[in-house]
């Protein structure tokens, strides 16, 4: 096993070293053969350490490869740990890796830059599965930090196109910025107990659950700060409220890179990081409950912002965001195994969805904007099966009483359910368990808005209007007269050259190669079974036995047990939402067909608020923005061109200009001149003689 496993991590780094030094010379065929079937291979391997994790009663193990860092008694060496966290997520990225590059062979068919396309999705994957088999934190780190550079590298893959170089900056740097409060996180547990190995942390964590840290006058709880900074890095890598800007903006790249990275594997990281660090938010109260309600409001504003949103992949953004809201707040409960859970059903639906969303953006020509479909379904039969099992598992969708449905309806629903369980002693659980009905509403609402844009309605690809029938006769947008549309449409693969970006209203809608149909296939699967096969082992009757100690629940968490124990208007509750947010969908966009334009063109309040995205980019724009941009330029403009430069290198330079262009205009040529000044010198000595010896 730990050479399958030392496999699994270095095949995919092998793969994108080759394809990215070698690529040109290679050619794109050998490239793309090279990267995808080294993701298949691991994923095929994945899946039997999965297999032999679950059934065949395998023990956790580390693999130690070889030292990384040893500076007195700090260690840290480069590690393998396979355990029933790293199992699951070694399934979950190189599975939808592995998906996403067979899909990409056909999506990117035209490209002429597929060489470095397939190097960077490797690449991602390879500090993707560094950081799920990590073994301490600078491994962690070095993962974390790893996926935020391949991100980086793909959303601005067309880096001709200035909002997608604008999109990876933002990625970047709002990333930073939870990456500052993770890494001292790191410190703080390294100072408080000496060792950032998992293995040697974790044992000291209960017995020192009571320190404290005197700072600033204060005692503070040292978990909870150590946490809560830990949890700082969790809410930029997976787009948390306040730190959430960057994801709607990171689907400017390719629909193959919002798939892989912002829907199923990097911006699940943090979520998988609390799960990891279980032991130590077990002992810090005042931390878990700021996770909670972070993760409640994300679910909620991303669920209200989705309804508003026209471009197909930003409602799919949206909808990711709301989902780890979810699994957010169910780690936040003490319900970690829930929180895994959502975490590997979504990682089916919503790379279905995503790549769903591909294969009609590449049907209609590269165009994005959901009011320029409609009447799709005919035209793209398997496309349209697959978005509606995508559309059923991430709306939960299941028949209580016999406990089957599709795989959301398992995971979401045993969320919800642990958070009312968990509402008895904590009221934050509480508000925890109303945002999570609400925004179970709203989910099924936008997500079969979308659904019934582009599949149902009439067709209104054969002409340039932006909404129904009734909406175009009123001259309206559906995004009202205070904004213009924001479509950010994906461009041809020869755009950067041409500037073709939109939708060839010449041609009609066709539905997408086998090649990337074959995924869509093989996750709507897993999208309808996921759940029903594995919710015994990670939630149900078998999952301490599955866990084996990998998620830590102290003495007092009994929450996943309650969860089972509610009442039963509480366990239908979750069905009654979503059927709710279904047929308002219905209503709004197939039986009054046009209502909903007309509702967006009367640019109410709480549409204009939900459409600006709850003006999070504006305020940052005035305040962070600017106000650095403000700071760049003092130091810049004032400080270093007018004080340093000025003073110094240009002043000295400008000096020694100015003397030596005066006394330049000395030097005439003449002879005559020359003689003068000799005489004068003479004259002068002779007058400082006759002055001096009188």
């Amino acid at each position: 096993m730990q050479t399958i496993v030392t496999i699994i991590l270095f095949a995919p780094l092998l793969a994108a070293i080759i394809a990215g030094l070698f690529g040109r010379r290679i050619g794109d065929v050998a490239s793309q053969a090279i990267t995808t079937g080294a993701l298949v291979m691991a994923c095929g391997l994945s899946w039997y350490t999965f297999s032999q994790w679950t059934w065949g009663h395998m023990q956790a193990f580390t693999v130690t490869l070889l030292p990384f860092i040893h500076i007195g008694d700090f260690v840290s060496n480069w590690s393998i740990r396979i355990d029933a966290l790293s199992a699951v997520m070694l399934i979950v990225v190189t599975t939808v890796s592995a998906l996403v590059h067979i899909y990409s062979w056909g999506y990117m068919a035209e490209d002429d830059s597929k060489p470095r396309f397939f190097a960077y999705l490797s690449l991602f994957t390879f500090a993707m599965l560094s950081l799920v088999t990590a073994a301490d934190f600078m491994q962690l780190f070095f993962g974390w930090e790893g996926v935020g550079l391949a991100s980086y590298l793909l959303i601005g893959f067309w880096f001709k196109k200035p909002t997608a170089s604008a999109a990876a900056i933002k990625a970047f740097v709002v990333n930073r910025v939870g990456d500052f409060g993770f890494a001292l996180g790191i410190m703080t547990t390294y100072w408080a107990f000496g060792t950032i190995q998992f293995a040697e942390l974790f044992p000291q964590i209960a017995g020192a659950a009571g320190r404290t840290w005197e700072f600033a006058g204060h005692t503070w709880p040292l978990m909870d700060i150590a946490c809560f900074l830990l949890f700082i890095g969790a809410m930029g890598k997976s787009a948390q409220f306040f730190l959430h800007t960057w994801l709607p903006d990171a689907m400017e790249g390719p629909t193959p890179v919002s798939a892989l990275i912002h829907a199923a594997t990097m911006v699940t990281a943090g979520v998988y990081m609390l799960c990891l660090l279980s032991p130590m938010f077990e002992y810090a109260p005042v931390a878990k409950n700021i996770v909670t309600v972070i993760g409640a409001i994300t679910a909620l504003f991303a669920a209200t912002v989705g309804l508003t949103q026209n471009d197909i992949k930003r409602v799919i953004a949206y909808s990711t965001c709301s989902q780890l809201g979810y699994m957010f707040f169910a780690a936040g409960i003490g319900a970690y195994q829930a929180a895994m859970f959502h975490l590997f059903t979504h990682a089916f639906f919503k790379a279905l969805l995503f790549l769903g969303a591909g294969s009609v953006i590449h049907g209609m020509h590269h165009e994005q904007d959901m009011r320029k479909y409609g009447a799709l379904a005919k035209l793209l039969p398997v496309t349209f099966i697959a978005m509606t099992i995508g559309t059923i598992a991430i709306t939960g969708l299941g028949f209580p009483p016999l406990h089957l449905g599709f795989a959301g309806f398992y995971s979401k629903d045993t969320i919800i359910e642990a958070a009312f369980a968990a509402g008895g002693e904590n009221s934050i659980a509480m508000f925890a368990f109303v945002i999570g009905l609400l925004v179970a509403g709203l989910t099924a609402f936008y997500s079969w808005r979308l659904a019934f844009f582009t599949f149902n309605g009439h067709a209104r690809w054969g002409h340039d209007d932006h909404g129904h029938d009734a909406h175009a006769a009123h001259g309206h947008d559906d995004h009202a007269s205070h904004a213009q549309i924001e479509t950010h449409d994906e461009p041809l693969p020869d755009a950067h050259a041409h500037g073709d970006h939109g939708h060839s209203h010449g041609h009609k809608p066709h539905e997408s190669p086998l090649i990337m149909l074959f995924p869509l296939v093989v996750l709507s699967i897993g999208a309808i079974f996921a759940g029903f096969v594995f919710v015994d082992f990670f939630v149900g009757r078998h999952q301490e036995e599955f866990w084996r100690g990998a998620i830590y629940n102290a003495p007092t968490n009994h929450v996943l047990h309650d969860a089972h124990e509610v009442p039963t208007w509480v366990k239908w509750s979750p069905l009654v939402a979503s059927v709710l947010g279904l047929l308002g969908a219905f209503y709004v966009y197939v039986l009054k067909e046009g209502l909903g334009a007309k509702l967006a063109a009367r640019n109410g309040p709480l549409y204009v608020f939900f459409y600006n995205k709850w003006f999070f980019d504006e305020l940052y724009q005035a305040t962070f923005v600017r106000f650095a941009k403000f700071l760049g330029d003092l130091f810049w403009k004032g400080g270093d061109q007018k004080i340093i430069d000025g003073f110094g290198p240009d002043g000295v330079s400008a000096v020694s200009y100015e003397v030596g262009r005066r006394t330049g205009k000395l030097q005439t040529g003449y002879v005559y001149h020359y003689a003068f000044v000799m005489l004068l010198g003479v004259a002068g000595l002779l007058g400082f003689a006759l002055y001096a010896f009188r």
